[in-house]
């Protein structure tokens, strides 16, 4: 499929239930099936422990590189769509355990906000576990828009706790 008006979008990823690599794997090749999408590239997966409540498995986590020809809100739509089909939850503790969890970080280096969705992501400058497998697959130049380039960000933030997985 030809895609017209392609943007760049990046998603990261991330499970700790059920299998959390196949969940990841499986979230991976799904990405690139979604309508007027594909996956340019993605991350490797990373172990992270969890950011909200401690009694709770370790993270896989990824981020993946998307041409898409969706506007920002069906390309959430559709990713909620596919953490639905993955069996997502959204009730219980804020960053809880879940089987997958799909958040849209960057989409073609805009600021956009409405009820349901703020791009970029307002929290991804402080997690590692997200600016590590972007500056893997990201150029060297990319800004995080309204925030400064991503190069300054991973200098402040601290990796502990979060592994690249082989």
């Amino acid at each position: 499929m030809i895609l017209t008006q392609r943007v760049t979008a990046y998603v990261g990823l991330g499970s700790n239930l059920d299998d959390p690599m196949r969940q990841v794997t499986s979230a991976l090749q799904e990405l690139d099936r979604l309508p007027e999408t594909r996956c340019v590239r993605h991350s490797s997966l990373y172990r992270t422990r969890p950011l909200g409540p401690q009694d709770q498995p370790d993270y896989i986590n990824a981020v993946v590189h998307l041409q898409t020809a969706l506007d920002p809100e069906p390309l959430l739509d559709a990713l909620q769509e596919l953490e639905h089909r993955h069996r997502r939850l959204r009730e219980g503790p804020r960053w809880g355990p879940r089987t997958l969890d799909l958040d849209l970080l960057l989409y073609d280096g805009r600021q956009f906000a409405s009820d349901r969705l703020v791009v970029p992501h307002p929290e991804m400058t402080r997690r590692a576990f997200v600016l590590m497998p972007l500056a893997e697959i990201a150029p060297e130049s990319l800004e995080i828009p309204g925030r400064g380039d991503l190069a300054h960000w991973l200098e402040r933030i601290s990796d502990d706790g979060v592994q690249r997985l082989q």
